[in-house]
């Protein structure tokens, strides 16, 4: 089973990663409360050169598994079939990502910061949907409030937040 799966997209002025993110990702993973399926880091230096850094969370075997599913969560499947076996590529044309977004994003990233994009299964939900499912739950609202909702109710206050 899959749990839901999370696009997250974090930017970092005057990056120096010094592994600590990566660290507390992996024990996240060894305690099964989340899975990093992928992560694309982006580096804009102070003069604009880009570099670009790749990491998944799964092994080979776990990509052979989830390959279809994961295709079909990030919208790689065929619009014709809806099938994830028609999946034509990340840059066809037939996509919402193209490879000329992809630029115009990477020229949108200021100099001297970073960006880090990352898909996140949240394995601590999947036996919580089995429980709602088995008493007849199902759903009716999913979003995720952040800090400054909070914030906005009164519920958090703005120095917390920050």
């Amino acid at each position: 089973m899959i749990g839901p799966v999370q696009l997250l997209v974090v930017g970092f002025d005057k990056p120096d990663f010094q592994g600590e993110v990566l660290a507390h990702l992996q024990s996240l993973r060894e305690h099964d409360v989340v899975r990093v399926i992928d992560i694309l880091v982006v580096v804009k230096d102070a003069d604009g050169v880009v570099e670009t850094a790749q990491i998944t969370g799964l092994s080979d075997e776990e990509i052979a598994d989830l390959g279809e599913v994961l295709e079909a969560l990030v919208g790689l499947a065929s619009a014709a079939d809806g099938d994830a076996a028609g999946a034509a590529g990340l840059w066809s044309e037939d996509d919402s990502i193209s490879e000329a977004d992809l630029v115009d994003v990477l020229e949108e990233i200021p100099n001297d910061t970073a960006v880090a994009i990352a898909l996140l299964e949240h394995r601590w939900a999947i036996p919580l949907r089995e429980a709602i499912t088995a008493a007849g739950g199902f759903p009716v609202l999913d979003t995720w409030l952040h800090p400054r909702d909070l914030v906005e109710v009164g519920l958090l206050a703005a120095a917390d937040a920050a």
